[in-house]
């Protein structure tokens, strides 16, 4: 078997399912009540430090690669790159559904009719629109997930030829504005240990500094 054989067939299928693990224990957790008194917060708090592990992970490969001399390992960015965005849209969804619609007021009860209502959608933006500008964590939280969206929409071979290498390439220096805005969210989210954000701040930075080095390098006259 070949390095990409074994890349194809063996490696990426084993990271993909590898990716799903957390989602899936977070399911069974709140299927088997194994969370803690506050579910709510624990499913916020788990997705959103999975899409901010995620994100770390794609910034190391290209380093990893030029480092090892292992250059398959970059067919694992783009699959770590959508499970950055798969965790941060349940991250995103469970803000919006558990926390901003639930809520919301119904002074005619709950129904299939009103969930659906364009009032009800309405009452839902404009919540979740008020909370963004008041709050400063969840403004940069939102503007981490929004740096995603065009990463996720451009990751297929199509949009590369679409966009070309180099306007590519610059569209995903994004992923760098998503990981810093996130440790930023993280970090004025939690209010007592501040320990976990500031590993994630140390890797994202170190990551940052080879990239700017590498930049220079390339910039560097030919002597």
């Amino acid at each position: 078997m070949t390095e990409h054989q074994l890349a194809r067939w063996v490696l990426k299928p084993t990271a993909f399912l590898a990716g799903l693990g957390p989602a899936a224990y977070l399911v069974w957790a709140v299927v088997t009540g194994n969370l803690s008194a506050n579910p709510l917060s624990d499913v916020t708090n788990e997705t959103g430090v999975w899409t901010l592990r995620f994100l770390c992970i794609t910034l190391s490969l290209t380093p990893l690669r030029r480092l090892s001399g292992w250059h398959t390992v970059i067919r694992f960015r783009r699959m770590a790159g959508l499970y950055a965005f798969f965790y941060g849209t349940l991250h995103l969804m469970t803000y919006v559904i558990l926390d901003r619609f639930a809520g919301l007021e119904f002074p005619d009860g709950v129904s299939l009719a009103t969930v659906v209502s364009w009032t009800t959608a309405w009452g839902l933006a404009v919540s979740v629109a008020l909370d963004v500008y008041k709050r400063p964590f969840i403004t940069v939280g939102s503007a981490a997930f929004i740096s995603m969206v065009p990463l996720a929409a451009t990751s297929t071979a199509g949009m590369i030829r679409r966009l070309g290498g180099r306007r590519w390439q610059a569209l995903h220096r994004l992923v760098y504005v998503s990981a810093v805005a996130g440790v930023v969210h993280y970090w004025w989210l939690v209010k007592a240990d501040i320990s976990r954000p500031q590993r994630y701040a140390v890797v994202v930075g170190l990551l940052f500094l080879i990239r700017l080095y590498w930049a220079r390098l390339r910039a560097a006259p030919k002597s």
